[in-house]
């Protein structure tokens, strides 16, 4: 009886200090598993954001559709100017402007354009792929569809939403977006319990549980709640 009962003590301490341990480990790995992960989904809100801006740049409104801003993104064209040359201190001290020289440049009178210091000042103007202007080398039209999915899930899609009948004080309507995914989605097969607080914690703060950018009820210039 005394063997059994010394080794089960053991066998006690032996389990109590794995918890100990344990209750101390699990949350720093979670915590760090977390952070990683973040910094992808982060990224690729702020890709949702640059999309969004441009989308309605163009169209006036933003889209809830990601069918439809993958769509403009592949087909939409980007006014760009390209620019070649600059003015220096002096041409500016002496009251030339961008403007100015541009308009110098465009008459073609070589003569003003020599007595300027313009020869090498080219302002052009272009229309490039939308998806190669704000994305270049980042997308392409075959992987541009993987915007709109949730890093380390499996395929699960960022959640869209738009208020673009949102009007301030003034009378003035502003087009609200916002783009979230929640702790329990990118955090799904981590440590259940520490999924668990993450959330009430941030619930009782009355915070998003997750991560999120831009708002539909206010406008918030487009921030993210981790900014």
């Amino acid at each position: 009886m005394k063997a059994i009962v010394k080794i089960l003590l053991a066998v006690s301490i032996v389990l109590l200090t794995y918890f100990c341990i344990m209750s101390i480990v699990t949350p720093i790995q979670f915590d760090e598993e977390k952070a990683r992960r973040e910094v992808v989904i982060i990224e690729k809100l702020v890709d949702i954001r640059k999309a969004q801006v441009e989308y309605r740049d163009q169209k006036g409104v933003y889209t809830d559709k990601f069918e439809d801003l993958i769509k403009f993104l592949k087909n939409a064209k980007k006014k760009t100017v390209l620019k070649e040359g600059s003015l220096s201190d002096k041409q500016l001290e002496a009251g030339l402007t961008e403007i100015k020289a541009v308009k110098i440049v465009n008459s073609g009178n070589m003569q003003e354009i020599i007595a300027n210091g313009l020869q090498n000042f080219r302002r052009d103007t272009a229309y490039v792929s939308m998806l190669q202007a704000i994305f270049p080398e980042k997308y392409t039209a075959e992987t541009i569809d993987q915007i709109a999915v949730v890093p380390f899930t499996e395929n699960q899609k960022f959640e869209l939403k738009v208020n673009n009948d949102y009007t301030n004080n003034n009378g003035i309507k502003i087009p609200l977006f916002e783009a979230s995914v929640l702790y329990s989605v990118y955090l799904k097969d981590l440590n259940h319990q520490e999924v668990l607080n993450k959330i009430d914690v941030q619930n009782k703060l009355a915070k998003f549980p997750g991560l999120m950018v831009g708002s539909t009820t206010e406008p918030n210039n487009n921030a993210g709640n981790w900014e």
